[in-house]
């Protein structure tokens, strides 16, 4: 019995992996026996039973069993080896576009075969294109796969054959050893009707020979709902530990400036819905917190985001500190851009740009006002937070389209614009509809606002799920 570790076997300890092969497996992100047991297949196959040829269908998987009666070298456009295959039912066509001197010996007249693969229809009929095979010494006592085969994600020259054999090789490791380390404890996996980590591993790898081929696609199999559980778990933890980690931090106390507020409001030709004071109100709480805020701001294309947007960097300004604005592209950019200006120009606010496309005289301009604090809002892309920009009090940060940016982005996006232990407060915005649910698990590291209703004469925004089956509908709808 194993007393080692999983997580301290190296992969060279598994037959048939030397320093080249273990290279291949690091490409994955394998690097001992733990990792191999936790590299899942993407799918499976049927090898439990032997196809007849007669019965095969074009899209057909299937496994099949006969004698070579033809090995020829074809010659074209692709030069291939061609093999034709028998059984008692018919005549099947194997084609290898890559092959090898030994793979042509191999391959010759007379051998019997067993081989894997997709029938398709071929120049000479019903082919297979690169099939697995191996040639049968016994073909009467040939034992057949006694689960479903697993299909796992590989790389360049890291064939299955040799991944399912290693991988077989690590379950082996794990009968003997007993079991991984089970972070869940027994009753909770009994209280949600789990399996244990050891068990669900097992199943995944080595289905039952009864199992459906749906199993993945379908979530029907115990193994994978009992990874993806705890895949959920480790990332609500994180998420968690992020959301603490951030409430341990300090921000400045952004006071607002209620005559500023109030001039703004005057120069708008409308009035705020209650859905956008309501999020201005959240907002404004956050930002006189001493936590940073980092609040995700929902709400459908023209419930007007921009404005709270507005008002938010206002309440920046003018508690004396610097707000930016970053969109994923130029055009996006540049559309707050001509909206902030429009809006801030009356109240004596400098507005600055900055995209990747600004070059000389007028980059370091920009780059000089806002290191001195004259330009209090500045608008732009990602060359807002280029290695060169240094804001002079940066209070708050406003991403749009937030789903462009992950959650380590929108870190490093405030641990650069930090000032010693001051972190400026973030606000992303979003358009795409989230689910409550997601967003607590997605996005658990922020605050959620919604402006849940339109501006009068708003067209609402239907948001529906079509299937692919009327594709040509929604094609002559548009």
């Amino acid at each position: 019995m194993h007393s080692e570790p999983i997580d301290q076997i190296p992969l060279t300890r598994l037959k048939g992996v030397g320093p080249a092969l273990e290279k291949k497996f690091n490409q994955l992100g394998i690097y001992n026996v733990q990792d191999l047991l936790f590299h899942v297949p993407l799918r499976y196959e049927d090898r439990t039973k032997i196809s007849l040829i007669g019965k095969v269908k074009i899209g057909d998987q299937v496994q099949l069993q006969g004698e070579i009666v033809n090995s020829t070298i074809q010659f074209g456009r692709r030069r291939s080896l061609h093999c034709v295959i028998r059984d008692s039912t018919g005549f099947i066509n194997l084609r290898f576009f890559h092959f090898s001197a030994a793979q042509k010996e191999m391959l010759r007249t007379g051998k019997q075969v067993r081989c894997f693969g997709e029938v398709r229809r071929g120049r000479s009929g019903l082919e297979m294109y690169h099939p697995e095979y191996r040639i049968l010494e016994d073909p009467e006592n040939e034992p057949v796969a006694d689960s479903l085969t697993p299909n796992y994600p590989t790389t360049e020259g890291l064939q299955q054959g040799r991944l399912r054999n290693v991988a077989r090789q690590a379950l082996e490791i794990l009968e003997d050893s007993g079991q991984v380390q089970d972070y869940l404890p027994p009753y909770l996996t009994h209280q949600l009707g789990l399996q244990s980590l050891t068990e669900a591993i097992k199943l995944i790898h080595r289905p039952p020979i009864d199992s459906a081929l749906s199993w993945t696609n379908e979530a029907i199999n115990p193994g994978q709902k009992r990874l993806a559980f705890e895949e959920l778990l480790a990332h609500r933890l994180c998420m968690r530990r992020f959301r603490n980690d951030s409430k341990k931090q300090s921000a400045p106390q952004l006071q607002a400036d209620d005559k500023l507020i109030s001039r703004y409001l005057q120069i708008l030709p409308f009035t705020l819905t209650g859905g956008q004071q309501k999020a201005y109100l959240q907002i404004a709480q956050d930002l006189a917190s001493v936590c940073p805020m980092l609040r995700l701001l929902q709400g459908d294309v023209g419930s007007g985001k921009t404005v709270v947007a507005a008002l938010s960097a206002l309440h920046a300004i003018g508690s004396g500190y610097q707000a930016t604005l970053m969109a994923p592209t130029e055009i996006l950019a540049e559309q707050h851009l001509l909206n902030f200006r429009n809006w801030f120009a009356p109240l004596g606010i400098s507005v600055g740009w900055l995209s990747g496309k600004s070059k000389g005289s007028e980059r370091r301009q920009i780059l000089d006002s806002l290191a001195e604090g004259t330009c209090q809002l500045l608008i732009g892309t990602h060359a807002l937070f280029q290695n060169d920009v240094a804001y002079l009090r940066l209070g708050l940060i406003i991403i749009d389209e937030q789903h462009r940016f992950g959650v380590h982005q929108r870190l490093a996006l405030r641990e650069k614009a930090a000032t010693g232990d001051i972190n400026p407060h973030q606000l992303v915005m979003t358009a795409t509809p989230i689910p409550r649910t997601l967003a607590m698990s997605a996005y658990a590291d922020l605050d959620n606002s919604i402006i849940d209703e339109l501006p009068p004469g708003r067209t609402p925004v239907n948001t529906a799920i079509i299937s692919s089956a009327r594709r040509e509908e929604v094609i002559d709808r548009i």
